[in-house]
């Protein structure tokens, strides 16, 4: 199934001469793949149509930083999945050495089972098809990256870490919530939001909306109003999508 990666062309050329590598972006649709991971065979995103993911990558197995990564993502991994999120790691390297690897955390002191899937991508295609190697950082590893694609695989947050920078998972966690919060109320999220604080109301798109004042919500101008959303209120209705996306897979 290797006609797969034709989905993404990952090189073009300027002058016949110069040639640049190109990624997908946000609100592209993800490119597919199949692969070998560490929990068997995945035909991706496919496979995990109707759940959001986070595509996240690694520079290198037996690593500190990426082991730290590794802890961190599975202690959250039932907090993701009551968001109906997946996590799916990438590694350049073959199943063997991530099996090593997860060995090891697992006798490591303050080790843990790691159960989410590690893609194999020895030929680095998949890696190069998500932009995830960066020449001048290294042409042998991937950086850390990480895709949030949601339920009908379109791309919606990209984020890069160089490697020596473990992330943020306070940040990964508030960015699911933050875009399945905001299809689900049609809203947006300002500055250092979290749940539980103002929402951001879309901004007029004519000179009646734009006159019309708002009494029931914190509108500050003509172009910003603020809405109260409970964090209570985003969580009961963000689970009940996620139970019913779960029972009709049953």
């Amino acid at each position: 199934m290797d006609d797969l990666f034709d989905v993404c062309n990952c090189e073009g050329t300027i002058e016949a001469t110069q040639t640049i590598q190109t990624m997908p972006l946000i609100g592209d649709v993800a490119p597919q793949f199949y692969a070998q991971t560490t929990n068997g065979p995945i035909y991706f995103p496919n496979d995990l149509s109707g759940k959001w993911i986070v595509f996240f990558s690694h520079p290198a197995d037996f690593t500190p930083v990426c082991t730290s990564e590794f802890i961190r993502f599975q202690e959250l991994r039932d907090q993701f999945n009551e968001m109906n999120t997946e996590l799916v790691a990438l590694s350049v390297g073959a199943i063997s050495s991530h099996l090593a690897w997860i060995d090891a955390i697992s006798k490591m002191d303050g080790g843990i089972d790691i159960k989410f899937p590690i893609v194999a991508d020895t030929d680095m295609k998949i890696a190069r098809a998500y932009g995830m190697i960066h020449d001048n950082a290294s042409d042998t590893s991937a950086v850390r990256a990480v895709f949030v694609i949601d339920p009908h695989g379109i791309i919606r947050t990209i984020l890069y870490y160089p490697a020596i920078m473990g992330r943020n998972f306070t940040e990964v966690m508030r960015i699911i919530v933050g875009l399945q919060t905001a299809d689900a109320f049609k809203v947006a999220m300002p500055a250092d939001w979290l749940p539980g604080e103002d929402v951001l109301l879309p901004a007029p798109q004519t000179v009646e909306q734009m006159r019309k004042s708002d009494k029931k919500n914190n509108q500050r101008a003509w172009f910003m109003t603020y809405k109260k959303l409970a964090s209570d209120t985003i969580y009961n209705k963000l689970t009940q999508k996620t139970k019913k996306s779960q029972s009709k897979k049953k």
